[in-house]
């Protein structure tokens, strides 16, 4: 994985091997030039990012600096530092460079030697309103690709401050925020921009196949097994990934389903569904496989099916099932388990906390977000009447 400044070399070792460097490259490498904030990184994400990936050799992504975000956009949930780790983590990635100015230029396609820049269908704009992507839209090096329905950082952060709200209802009242209205948030289709407001995601199995690398372990591979809810999948997960997947040669993820992910994380948990999981699961580049629904208890059954021959878990604790049984007892009376520590002190209730503690930022910046979107659909609806009319 390359990592560069904007103003670095070609590449990250300085090599040109794409048939564009500056527009004088000869190679016969495409290189797809992605951009964004990639701020809370989901699968909606990694989706687009494997599309570009299906449109070229190499997907390089220019990920904008705090600053930026914060000037166009609103304030980042994530560190500059934790974008790109995150980004560096989706397995479609090649390359990855600092500092992407947020309106794409010519110059960074040609800097990067890049032969086009691919987006989703969805419109982002400066805070003037400009089109991020009008300068290579005019010069036709710009690629659409389907945005993902269902999710945006918008929606998770929307679904977060719900959270709050449910904290203070009771009795009669503690079920109206279903029936609540978020037009100021966007987190589901009553909201009225049609790219920020999101339906609910639907799985199909058609997704998962194209997330999934499919390959099955090698006969003589050491298998790990590690399971939890992995919950607005960020850092702290892909820290502990990495580090288990360098226990063996095949990693395989059991997720929890939602209700067993209730169950001992309480309150409004998981924020994400068991569907919505799985992806950004597998598009993690050290994970090779996932059970969708795996038992909480690590069970005689589920170790001989995969032959797993290391389970571990992190330094989180370990709730018991039934308050009274280890959900790792048998591969502890294996020999099998074993204790990791990421390094990394990132939680999904850390994330929930950032959100919270700056509730009104954030809904002021969905607010905006909104507006503008509304806005540029408007305007785009006009011109197509205009054209059709013409």
């Amino acid at each position: 994985m390359s990592e560069k400044l904007m103003n670095g070399t070609c590449n990250g070792n300085g090599d040109v091997t794409s048939n564009k460097c500056n527009g004088t490259g000869k190679g016969n490498e495409i290189r797809v030039w992605c951009d964004g904030c990639y701020d809370m990184v989901h699968f909606g994400h990694a989706n687009s990012l494997r599309q570009a990936k299906a449109l070229g050799d190499k997907v390089i992504v220019g990920i904008h600096t705090d600053e930026e975000i914060t000037k166009h956009k609103g304030p980042p949930v994530f560190t500059e530092e934790e974008r790109v780790k995150m980004v560096k983590g989706i397995k479609w990635v090649d390359e990855v460079v600092l500092g992407a100015p947020y309106v794409t230029t010519l110059e960074v396609l040609d800097q990067n030697n890049c032969d086009f820049c691919v987006h989703g269908d969805d419109i982002t704009m400066t805070a003037e309103g400009v089109d991020t992507y009008h300068l290579v839209k005019s010069a036709n090096r710009y690629k659409e690709v389907k945005r993902t329905a269902g999710v945006s950082t918008t929606d998770l952060v929307g679904r977060m401050l719900l959270l709050t709200r449910n904290h203070f209802r009771q009795g009669s009242a503690e079920y109206d925020i279903e029936k609540e209205g978020s037009s100021n948030m966007g987190q589901d289709s009553s909201a009225k921009s049609p790219w920020t407001g999101c339906s609910q995601f639907l799985p199909t199995t058609q997704k998962i196949i194209q997330f999934s690398d499919g390959k099955s372990p090698n006969p003589s591979d050491k298998i790990v097994y590690v399971a939890g809810a992995f919950d607005l999948f960020h850092v702290g997960h892909l820290d502990f990934l990495e580090k288990a997947s360098k226990l063996g040669d095949y990693l395989i993820v059991g997720l929890h389903t939602d209700p067993v992910v209730n169950s001992y994380k309480g309150s409004n948990y998981p924020i994400m569904n068991l569907h919505e999981r799985v992806l950004s699961v597998l598009a993690c580049k050290f994970v090779n496989e996932v059970v969708i629904g795996a038992p909480y208890c690590v069970t005689e059954e589920l170790l001989d099916h995969f032959k797993i021959d290391i389970v571990c878990h992190g330094r989180t604790p370990i709730a018991m099932e039934d308050g009274k049984i280890d959900p790792y007892a048998v591969p502890k009376t294996r020999a099998i388990f074993e204790l990791l520590d990421s390094g990394n002190e990132m939680t999904t209730e850390r994330i929930v906390e950032r959100i919270i503690s700056h509730r009104l930022e954030y809904e002021r910046r969905n607010q905006a977000k909104e507006k503008k979107e509304i806005e540029a659909f408007e305007a785009l609806q006009r011109q197509k009447q205009t054209q059709k009319a013409g």
